[in-house]
């Protein structure tokens, strides 16, 4: 037989499998779309996704897989052992909802009412978590079609609470990986994908490296002294200094912060002190977030914070203690596995729809999986393609809209990441 007969079967094999693969994802997009409005309909709060994840598991065991629930309170692990060997790899959905009371007319509108933090309000799936939920059921329905021919294991791992569990309480990501989420076993690449509303359908974006910020939380409480409204000079305004603690803060990110590098961005979210118009307050306390892109500017802003905060304070005669919490990790597209897998997510959007974007101020929990694995998290469109990218409305509010003929792109990307870097 010559080289280029073999050539040539080789290659109408080739084609021919990915015609069944594309048939097998075109024939599961109705029941996406399904499972979409299913849990758009049904939301549940941060480790309070007690149906999502009963309906997640029962459909996990009737596909034929090896099912573990409980996990972080309400996650869901599926596992997949294909018919050959070969490296064990995970993909990731989040699950839970948001305190959001949604305006969007569609028949499968979330009408669901909560308690949250004391307040009563209305729950929905205000960032596309339904999306998450119904596109990684989807790939658990197409590759266990083809469990014969898949090399090494897939861990399906639905993730609770990535919005932040309630006060008081653990869970997450970071709680899933303490619990062992990654090994038993043992995980080498994760894998995870965000819809947007703000990107058109048919769109795939990417960043490698710091991909999304590190978030983290301040508090700042500045004493003085305090005295009489119309006396001033009697005390020691703890107001005038935090406003001095402000524009300082700024000038750590406009003159301290090398921002060709990486974006960083503080904010103060909350001030209050105070309790009437003519007492100069003996205290205010403000509170605010961090987000930095890269681990070495992170450390030297909390540093520099913790230094400067105090001496402005002591510059005008008070005082000033500054608390900063670890909060969530930068998500880090391991730069490798970037380039090793560009090529699966080009294949299945076309090489010209997929595109290299800035880096996101947001902040994800899937973080936590890629300090401890090499991980790849992507953007994938949702924007109705007759909307502006100015007229979409945003994440976490009540006019969130998801095109629903974009959950077909999200299937055939992991199916296609999981079937390249397993090379079946």
């Amino acid at each position: 037989m010559n080289k280029m007969f073999l050539f040539f079967l080789v290659f109408i094999g080739l084609k021919a499998y990915s015609q069944d693969i594309d048939l097998l994802i075109s024939d599961v997009e109705p029941q996406v779309i399904e499972w979409r409005r299913y849990f758009h309909e049904n939301p549940e709060l941060s480790n309070r996704e007690f149906k999502t994840s009963e309906k997640i598991a029962d459909f996990l065991k009737k596909s034929g897989l090896e099912v573990q629930t409980g996990i972080a309170y309400t996650g869901v692990v599926g596992i997949l052992k294909g018919g050959k060997p070969g490296p064990v790899i995970a993909l990731r959905a989040d699950i839970d909802g948001l305190p959001v009371t949604e305006r969007v007319d569609v028949p499968f509108a979330s009408k669901v009412k909560s308690n949250y933090n004391g307040i009563e309000t209305g729950v929905m799936h205000a960032c596309g978590h339904d999306t998450h939920i119904a596109i990684l059921m989807g790939t658990v329905e197409v590759l266990s079609k083809m469990k014969k021919d898949i090399k090494g294991t897939v861990k399906f791992i639905f993730q609770p609470a990535e919005e932040g569990p309630p006060p008081g309480e653990n869970g997450g990501a970071k709680m899933m990986v303490e619990e062992g989420v990654l090994k038993n076993p043992e995980v080498e690449a994760i894998f995870g994908l965000h819809i947007s509303s703000g990107t058109d359908v048919g769109i795939i974006e990417y960043k490698p490296a710091g991909t999304m910020a590190a978030a983290q939380r301040f508090v700042i409480k500045v004493k003085g002294k305090q005295t009489h409204g119309s006396r001033p000079w009697g005390g020691v305004d703890p107001i005038v200094v935090s406003a001095q603690i402000i524009n300082g803060l700024q000038t750590i990110i406009s003159r301290d912060t090398e921002l060709t590098k990486e974006a960083a961005v503080i904010s103060v979210g909350l001030i209050r002190g105070g309790v009437r118009n003519n007492i100069i307050p003996e205290e205010v306390e403000m509170i605010g977030t961090i987000r930095t892109l890269d681990e070495a500017m992170k450390i030297k802003l909390n540093e520099e914070m913790l230094r400067r905060v105090p001496a402005i304070a002591e510059a005008y005669g008070a005082k000033a203690e500054i608390t900063i919490e670890g909060g969530l990790p930068i998500t880090y597209n391991d730069v490798d596995l970037v380039n090793k897998m560009l090529p699966s997510l080009q294949k299945a959007a076309g090489k010209n729809n997929v595109h290299l974007i800035n880096a996101v101020t947001g902040a994800e929990d899937f973080s936590y999986f890629q300090k401890e694995i090499p991980g790849f998290y992507f953007f994938l469109g949702g924007k109705p393609l007759d909307v502006k990218k100015e007229d979409a409305a945003s994440h976490h509010t009540p006019d969130f809209y998801i095109d629903e003929s974009g959950l077909k792109l999200g299937v055939k990307s992991f199916v296609n990441l999981v079937l390249d870097y397993t090379g079946s």
